[in-house]
């Protein structure tokens, strides 16, 4: 079993890429995202590796952080989501803005995805809202970094002065883009007043 890859990027294609571990070139599946960043890396590189064996092959799917890893786990026990359309989730948001989605019931966020319908989208949000670890972080644009626990309080203050849970969560996404390390859940829903009021 692989659970770490560390080496130097031979080729990125459009859904994986290769990287070259002394000579021998493993051929990992990754996110977009991943694949766009490991496209510009020079030197060596760590991936955290999920790997699937079956009697007909051995898959690897790649991320630059254990929580990636680990979201992407947590999608796959969903029906209907497998290593492609959890890939894909996460290839138009990081973990923490999908947990965010899921936790809020933010189904159309989801549904966004390559692969992913209304239906599916629905089912993902419904079987996994409560599922989702606090310790998965959200990560804004400028590095600062909020547990989902407290996104989550954020989305329910909001919802409990009047705001339906869906717009709630989707202003707390656009709020941790813009939060400052560490930031209360008040400064968080401050920000999302703001986003809501745009």
């Amino acid at each position: 079993m692989i659970g770490l890859l560390r080496g130097t990027v031979a080729a990125v294609t459009q859904d994986h890429a290769i990287i070259d571990v002394n000579g021998v070139g493993y051929v990992v599946h990754c996110s977009s995202s991943t694949l766009d960043s490991l496209s510009a890396e020079e030197g060596a590189v760590s991936l955290w590796i999920d790997t699937v064996v079956r009697e007909d092959m051995i898959r690897l799917n790649g991320f630059r952080e254990q929580n990636e890893r680990d979201l992407f786990r947590i999608l796959q026990t969903v029906q209907g989501v497998g290593a492609k359309v959890a890939l894909g989730i996460l290839s138009i948001m990081t973990p923490g803005e999908a947990a965010i989605a899921i936790t809020g019931g933010n189904d159309k966020a989801i549904s966004k995805a390559s692969g992913v319908g209304p239906k599916l989208a629905q089912r993902i949000v419904a079987e996994l809202k409560g599922k989702i670890p606090s310790e998965l972080l959200v990560i804004g644009e400028g590095g600062a970094a909020v547990t989902t626990s407290e996104a989550q309080e954020a989305v329910d203050a909001l919802a409990n002065i009047g705001y339906p849970p869906q717009r709630a969560a989707e202003a707390v996404s656009k709020a941790l883009k813009d939060v400052p390390d560490g930031a209360s859940t008040q400064i968080i829903i401050r920000l999302a007043l703001k986003a809501l009021a745009s």
